[in-house]
């Protein structure tokens, strides 16, 4: 049962009637700016590569638990690794307007029992950065995970990495 709050917000304690959502299933989302794919390292590895070797230097890789990668061969590997994992369940990010694979992004921490799920191993290239792309490629998986029934979509970050917070603050987190 829900009820109203004094701001004509719709507020439940009651969860009686709730059920958890199932699993989110692999599967390519569209998106107008951008589509998310599921991870795979025979079509995304070399794209995203590329697009992650225009950056000057590798601190974007500062606050992730991997990175920056050496060569061709040892970022493939790593994504071959992480391409078959069911949590984290990564994926691809393709921009629509070029076609080219710009960035990572992930489901972690899924909990349907509870219903929990977050966003993270978030790594967009200068391709996506700040662009109608990257913000649809959020709300994208957002999106889905409300349609599945998950009740909490979240964001962590560590709070010394700047563009992270500017960009959950962005998102609406």
């Amino acid at each position: 049962m829900s009820s109203v709050n004094e701001y004509g917000q719709p507020i439940s304690n009651d969860l009686s009637e709730w059920e958890a959502p199932p699993f989110p299933e692999k599967e390519i989302i569209e998106g107008q700016f951008c589509r998310l794919e599921p991870l795979d390292a025979v079509a995304h590895a070399a794209g995203l590569f590329g697009a992650n070797s225009i950056d000057v230097n590798d601190a974007s890789w500062t606050y992730l638990p991997y990175g920056p990668f050496g060569d061709f061969m040892e970022f493939e590997k790593w994504i071959e690794m992480v391409a078959v994992e069911v949590d984290p369940q990564f994926y691809a990010i393709i921009q629509k307007s070029t076609g080219l694979t710009v960035g990572i992004l992930s489901y972690l921490r899924i909990e349907p029992h509870v219903g929990n799920i977050e966003v993270g191993h978030i790594h967009f290239s200068k391709f996506v950065r700040k662009t109608p792309a990257a913000t649809e490629a959020i709300f994208l998986l957002m999106n889905r995970a409300f349609e599945l029934g998950y009740r909490r979509f979240e964001w962590k970050c560590d709070a010394l990495n700047t563009p992270s917070c500017r960009a959950a603050e962005r998102f609406g987190f």
